[in-house]
């Protein structure tokens, strides 16, 4: 039975070694490549070389982190599975990571039979969730009061009117640059990427009443 090709993407060395010996003995995997960043992550599959199934991932590395690379694998190689191996537990940094495109989260200080549940949920899955995981996504899915700045609820309660936003600008006696900063603060805080995302998000929320 040929094995399921690994390719683990670590800037410790030490680590990547012993997770490298550690693959190679769980039955049906082998790694195939080792890449210290990700940078070389894309660099490997944009020349080609053998492709792998599963990217193990770390988060924090230099030139290029985890979080890019996995978003560039997600948009060029979207049949790559990426699994997140890290000592990073903050909330926000493991949404970002699944936001990405990461399949699943895993911590350095896990069992190895754990490693070896998730690559095998993952070949017949597709996703591998820790219950810590899995938490954090249900209170990442819980709705959240948004607080805005008066400056904020002022300029998108003039969102919500047909006033362009030179107007608005000018209404409120801000430069076009400011209102532009508003605007892009709120496309993130209501999670939208138009005007008319943003103002049916503040009508449904009650945020602004016309």
């Amino acid at each position: 039975m040929s094995k399921v090709p690994v390719i683990i993407v670590d800037d410790h060395v030490l680590f990547s070694q012993a997770l490298n010996g550690l693959i190679n003995k769980f039955e049906g995997y082998t790694v195939i490549s080792q890449l210290i960043n990700g940078q070389e992550v894309i660099d490997y599959f944009e020349a080609n070389k053998e492709p792998a199934p599963i990217v193990l991932m770390d988060v924090n590395m230099p030139i290029l982190n985890g979080i890019e690379a996995t978003k560039w694998l997600k948009e060029n190689r979207p049949e790559i599975k990426v699994l997140a191996l890290t000592m990073n537990d903050d909330e926000p940094i493991i949404l970002n990571m699944l936001r990405a495109g990461a399949c699943g989260y895993l911590l350095k200080d896990i069992h190895p039979n754990v490693l070896l549940e998730a690559l095998n949920h993952i070949m017949i899955n597709g996703v591998y969730y820790t219950d810590n995981v899995a938490k954090t996504l249900v209170k990442a899915t819980r709705h959240k009061p948004i607080e805005l700045k008066d400056r904020e609820l002022h300029f998108l309660t003039l969102a919500c009117t047909d006033l362009n936003y030179k107007q608005i600008a000018e209404k409120m006696f801000l430069s076009y640059k400011t209102i532009d900063g508003y605007r892009e603060a709120l496309f993130d805080k209501f999670n939208v990427s138009s005007r008319i995302g943003m103002v049916l998000y503040a009508l449904k929320e009650k945020i602004v009443e016309l």
